[in-house]
């Protein structure tokens, strides 16, 4: 299932809130990703803040991105929508 993020907002200790089409919010833990690739310049603070709605999905400044379809499978959901 495809889901697209509409609002990306990071959280300490590496963490993410997505809010998803269709308004579930969910909490993405980015910790895992840490040792590899472009996502160990995430480990900088200020980098993991600068994540941005980047077309559906969410990146950062160096590159770094995630599909959609990850987040959602690999997120903990925080608010589920009564619509």
């Amino acid at each position: 299932m495809y889901l697209a993020i509409k609002k990306v907002k990071p959280l300490s200790n590496y963490k993410l809130e997505l809010t998803f089409e269709n308004k579930e919010k969910r909490i993405f833990d980015v910790k895992p990703y840490l040792d590899t690739g472009l996502f160990k310049a995430l480990k900088n603070e200020n980098i993991f803040k600068a994540v941005k709605i980047s077309y559906d999905s969410i990146g950062w400044p160096n590159g770094a991105d995630l599909d959609p379809e990850i987040l959602y499978e690999k997120s903990k959901i925080l608010l589920k929508s009564s619509l």
